[in-house]
C-alpha cells in the first residue's frame, strides 16, 4: 500500500494502543475517525489534528449501529482505506466460577463488534479495489493461562476469522492481519480487566496468584505502546503484510514454546491420530 495520506478508523482511540495507533496514524499526516465512549473523549480526541480526526461515539456491542458510524467516518474524512479493530477488553475469572452472560459480553465486545464493523466497512473496500484490515488479537490466541479462558476464547475465534476472511478477499486487494501482541504498559490488566468475584475454594492455589501478579504488573509491562503505534504503520504499508504480527518478545517466546510443545505432542500421538482412518 503507498505511503500516501490514507483515512485510518480505529477502534477505541481514548487509550492504550488504541490511542498509540491513532497518534501514530496522525503524525505520519493520515486522517484518523476513532471511536469513543463519550463525548468528552470525543472532544478530545479531535483537538489533536482539527480537520484530520473524527470522533464517533460507538458501543462495540452495538452491532446495528455499525454502518452509520463508517458512514459517519466516510463523510468527514473520505473512503476507509484502513480499519483496525482495536477495542476490546479482557475478562478474568475461572471458568466454573464466570456466568455465562460474561462470556456473552466478552464475545459481543471482542468478536462480534469487531465483525460486524467489518461487514460495514467491506463493501467499499471490495468496490475499490484495496484496503486493510487489523484485528487486534493477542499472544492469548495462540497459548493460554489460567483464569482467562473467556478472553483467550473470544482472541482464538477473532484470530480464526481474521485467516479465513483474508482469503476470501484477498481477490479484492484487502489484506487482512491478525496483530498480536504480548504485554504492553496499557491499562488492560489494571481498570480494562473485568474480573468475576472469587468463590469456589478449590481455585484459590491456582486463581490467587495469578491474580496478584497481573495486578502487579499492572502499569510495568515491557511493551511501549508508542512503538506499537509505528509498527503499525510498517505493516499497513506493506505490499504483502504477514497473516498475523506478533508483537513484543514475550510474545515471540510464549508463541514459539507453545509451537514446539504442540509439534512434540503431535508426533506422541500421530499413531492415535491415524488410526482413525479407513484401512
Amino acid at each position: 500500500m503507498s505511503n500516501e495520506s490514507k483515512t485510518f478508523l480505529i477502534t477505541g482511540v481514548s487509550s492504550g494502543l488504541g490511542q498509540a495507533f491513532a497518534t501514530a496514524a496522525l503524525r505520519a499526516g493520515h486522517r484518523v475517525a476513532g471511536t469513543v465512549r463519550n463525548s468528552e473523549a470525543g472532544q478530545a480526541f479531535e483537538a489533536l489534528a482539527p480537520g484530520r480526526t473524527r470522533a464517533i461515539q460507538l458501543d462495540m456491542s452495538d452491532f446495528d449501529a455499525m454502518p452509520a458510524a463508517v458512514a459517519d467516518a466516510e463523510g468527514a474524512l473520505g473512503p476507509i482505506d484502513v480499519l483496525v479493530n482495536n477495542a476490546g477488553y479482557g475478562h478474568e475469572g475461572a471458568l466454573e466460577e464466570s456466568p455465562i452472560d460474561e462470556l456473552r459480553r466478552q464475545f459481543d465486545v471482542n468478536v462480534f463488534g469487531p465483525v460486524a464493523l467489518i461487514k460495514a466497512v467491506l463493501p467499499g473496500m471490495r468496490s475499490r479495489r484495496r484496503g486493510r484490515i487489523v484485528n487486534v488479537t493477542s499472544m492469548g490466541a495462540f497459548i493460554t493461562m489460567p483464569g482467562i479462558s473467556f478472553y483467550c476464547g473470544s482472541k482464538f475465534a477473532l484470530d480464526g476469522i481474521s485467516e479465513t476472511l483474508g482469503k476470501e478477499v484477498a481477490p479484492f486487494n484487502v489484506h487482512v492481519t491478525s496483530l498480536a501482541p504480548g504485554q504492553f504498559r496499557t491499562d488492560w490488566a489494571g481498570r480494562s480487566m473485568q474480573r468475576t468475584p472469587r468463590s469456589i475454594p478449590d481455585y484459590d492455589a491456582v486463581m490467587d496468584p495469578v491474580r496478584a501478579a497481573r495486578q502487579a504488573k499492572s502499569g510495568n509491562q515491557p511493551g511501549d505502546p508508542a512503538k506499537a503505534g509505528e509498527a503499525l504503520l510498517k505493516l499497513v504499508e506493506s505490499d504483502a503484510p504477514p497473516v498475523r504480527l506478533f508483537l513484543g518478545e514475550d510474545a515471540l517466546a510464549l508463541v514459539a514454546g507453545e509451537m514446539d510443545h504442540m509439534k512434540k505432542e503431535i508426533a506422541d500421538w500421530t499413531p492415535l491420530s491415524l488410526s482413525t482412518s479407513f484401512v
